[in-house]
């Protein structure tokens, strides 16, 4: 289990900025899978079968959300290579999703997610 890494608290404070709608579920739904890839980009242990079901599971939790369209194009990305369950994976998926986040939700957004993919990328040792 991960801490409450500065990434998630930063994305946690900015969900309650917004109103109901598309960017709040977005935030919502954009937490959840910078949170799941930090999980398996952090995990020492590396991938097992219940980290790829949790991603699938994720999937499933974020698809009825209403969410801006760049960014839901971005979290499909992203849960793609959350599927690997490798720290690699969550590198990409996080790194490729700073600019859909920034266009949907804005650049404070995008600075967490750009963090947290900095946290999996100095992890590795």
């Amino acid at each position: 289990m991960i801490d409450w890494s500065p990434p998630l608290l930063s994305l946690l404070a900015l969900q309650r900025q917004f109103e109901r709608g598309p960017k709040r579920e977005g935030a919502f739904a954009l937490w959840l899978t910078v949170r799941m890839a930090l999980e398996l980009g952090l995990n020492p242990e590396g991938p097992d079968k219940a980290d790829r079901r949790r991603v699938a599971l994720l999937g499933q939790r974020i698809a009825p959300l209403a969410v801006p369209r760049s960014l839901s194009r971005g979290l499909t990305a992203a849960l793609s290579h959350l599927a690997e369950g490798t720290a690699p994976g969550a590198r990409i998926a996080l790194a490729q999703l700073v600019a859909p986040t920034r266009d949907a939700l804005g650049a404070d957004a995008a600075e967490a997610v750009a963090q947290a993919a900095r946290l999996v990328h100095e992890h590795r040792g």
